[in-house]
């Protein structure tokens, strides 16, 4: 199937909901059947991993830390979440202006300390929105006046959500960002998956031309259009959101060079 897809590929991306685990309805993370496996075998070959996932609730440590209590073996200098890249982007591109957070406390603090000033007011210039559980209107509110000043309106993700043990889990974050563009009328601009500014990031931290990368992931409208981002090798994984997607209709921005019904299929490649 692969057709030496992998021959040459020096690192790799990973998802991780319903790619490497399944959610359960405990919120845990079940390792799909090879995933230990999967990762375990590059790691021995030498070559460098990055688990990318738009989750953006806690720190990568903490997520990176619950998925090896749940037996998937990251490290945490591995875990990847738009946080890392938002960071990355805000200080490349806005260093030093004053940044509106939809975020836990955890987020705003890492952020924070990453030397991102925070405001919590309208005179922010730069307006980003993480996973949130609650929301007040009036910071919408701030927000959008911010953005409609000119502050850029920066999302991890657009995305409507991910796969969760029972189907779709909607997320709240493009729910915010969706709020707010629509009464300034203002293209959020995604750092999580896909953007550039997470293709930069991947590259950064695996240490590789991203076409010297395979991204591995369920979502081909996340996942693979990352790696297509990216000039990446791209590999969807049946076993997640991208189940009874029909890929003769996918745009050629979201078609993978391969498609498996789950990663235990790479292990013949690797």
């Amino acid at each position: 199937m692969f057709d030496g897809l992998l021959d040459g590929v020096r690192g790799f991306v990973f998802d991780v909901d319903g790619t490497l685990a399944h959610r359960g309805p405990d919120g845990r993370a079940h390792p799909q059947p090879g995933a230990v496996e999967v990762l375990e075998r590059i790691r021995a070959s030498g070559r460098p991993l990055a688990v990318f996932t738009n989750g953006s609730h806690v720190t990568a440590e903490t997520m990176a830390r619950a998925l090896r209590e749940d037996g998937i073996p990251v490290h945490d200098d591995e875990m990847l979440t738009p946080v890392e890249s938002a960071i990355t982007y805000i200080r490349r591109h806005y260093p030093d202006r004053p940044a509106l957070f939809f975020a836990h406390d955890v987020i705003r603090a890492r952020m924070v300390a990453a030397g991102i000033p925070q405001t919590h007011g309208d005179d922010a210039e730069v307006v980003f929105v993480a996973h949130v559980d609650e929301v007040e209107l009036r910071d919408m509110d701030h927000a959008a006046r911010a953005v409609a000043r000119g502050a850029p309106l920066l999302t991890g993700s657009y995305a409507r959500g991910y796969s969760g043990a029972n189907g779709i889990i909607y997320s709240r974050g493009a729910m915010v960002t969706a709020g707010i563009a629509k009464v300034t009328g203002a293209r959020p601009r995604i750092v999580g998956k896909p953007s550039r500014a997470a293709v930069e990031e991947v590259a950064v931290r695996l240490g590789l031309p991203t076409s010297e990368i395979a991204v591995i992931g369920d979502d081909a409208s996340m996942d693979i259009a990352l790696g297509r981002m990216g000039g990446s090798r791209t590999v969807l994984v049946r076993s997640g959101m991208s189940g009874q997607v029909d890929l003769d209709k996918l745009p050629d921005r979201h078609r993978p060079d391969a498609v498996i019904d789950g990663v235990a299929e790479l292990l013949k490649a690797l």
